[in-house]
C-alpha cells in the first residue's frame, strides 16, 4: 500500500489495526504515523512497533494519505474541529455512532469511509462493515477494505444498514460470551472442571462458526446434521426452543440496533 497511514487516536482498536497492517506486510512501520493525547501511549506504540509519532493532529493530517479516526465519540468535536484535510486524502472513521454527515460537517467534502468493527479484531478475527460517501473512489474503498481484512473479514454496506450491523456483529461478541459462559456453567453442573468446561465451550463455538463460514451451508442444515433421531442433541434443542432462546437472540439484536439508531441521533 502506497503512502502513509495515520492514526488519530491510538487505543486498543487502533493498535489492532497497526498490528494487522504490519503482520500482513501491507505497509512498513516507517510509514505508519500516530497521534494521541496521551504522550506515554505514543511512546509505548513507538517502542513496540517502530512507527512514527507526531506532535499534533495538524501534522498528522498533513502527512497521512489515509487518516484513520480512532478517538472516543465524546471527543469527536475536539479532535476534528478545525482540522484541515485535503480532498486527495482518504478518511476512515471507526468512531462509534458518528455518521458520515456529521464527519463531513467537521471535515468538509472529502472522501470518508465510516466503519463498524468489532472487538475480535484484537485477535485477528474481526467482522467489519464499511460505508462510503460519494467522494470515495473504488480504488480508495479497496484500500479501506484491505486495512480491515488484515484483522478479519470486511464488507461494504449502505450507511443506513450500519446500525443493524452494530446490533448484530458490533454487540454480538457479548451475546456469544454469555452463551459460552452458560455452556461452561452447564458443564460444571455436570461435574466438569471450570477450565475444562470453558475450553470445551469456547472451542465448540469457534468450530461451529468456522463450519458455517467454510462450508457456506445454512446453519439449520448444519444443525440437522448433528441432530440424530431421539438423540442427545434434539433433547437439548427442545429445551432451547421451549425457553425461547431463538426469539430472545432476535430481540437482542433488535434492541441493540434501536439503541444504536438512538445514539447516532444524539
Amino acid at each position: 500500500m502506497e503512502g502513509n497511514i495515520g492514526f488519530l487516536g491510538a487505543g486498543a482498536m487502533g493498535e489492532a489495526l497497526i498490528r494487522g497492517l504490519l503482520q500482513s506486510r501491507q505497509i512498513p512501520a516507517a510509514r505508519i504515523l500516530a497521534w494521541d493525547i496521551r504522550r506515554e501511549r505514543l511512546q509505548e506504540l513507538e517502542g513496540t512497533y517502530g512507527l512514527q509519532t507526531v506532535v499534533g493532529r495538524e501534522e498528522l493530517a498533513a502527512r497521512a494519505d489515509i487518516l484513520i479516526l480512532a478517538v472516543k465519540p465524546q471527543n469527536v468535536k475536539e479532535a476534528l474541529g478545525g482540522l484541515i484535510v485535503g480532498k486527495e486524502k482518504l478518511v476512515i472513521s471507526i468512531i462509534a455512532g458518528v455518521t458520515l454527515a456529521r464527519l463531513a460537517s467537521y471535515l468538509g467534502e472529502v472522501p470518508i469511509v465510516r466503519v463498524v468493527p468489532n472487538t475480535p479484531a484484537l485477535v485477528g478475527e474481526g467482522m467489519t462493515a464499511l460505508a462510503a460517501n460519494k467522494f470515495v473512489q473504488p480504488e480508495a474503498l479497496e484500500k479501506a477494505l484491505a486495512i480491515f481484512r488484515s484483522v478479519g473479514r470486511a464488507i461494504v454496506l449502505p450507511e443506513e444498514q450500519l446500525n443493524a450491523v452494530t446490533g448484530l456483529s458490533g454487540s454480538g461478541p457479548a451475546y456469544i460470551y454469555m452463551l459460552i459462559e452458560a455452556m461452561a456453567d452447564g458443564g460444571v453442573r455436570q461435574g466438569l472442571a471450570r477450565s475444562v468446561a470453558l475450553e470445551l465451550a469456547a472451542q465448540t463455538v469457534l468450530g461451529a462458526a468456522r463450519m458455517v463460514l467454510a462450508t457456506g451451508e445454512h446453519p439449520g442444515v448444519l444443525k440437522d446434521k448433528v441432530t440424530s433421531p431421539a438423540g442427545t442433541t434434539i433433547a437439548g434443542l427442545t429445551v432451547l426452543e421451549d425457553r425461547g432462546v431463538r426469539g430472545a437472540i432476535i430481540r437482542a439484536v433488535e434492541a441493540a440496533t434501536l439503541r444504536a439508531e438512538s445514539l447516532s441521533k444524539e
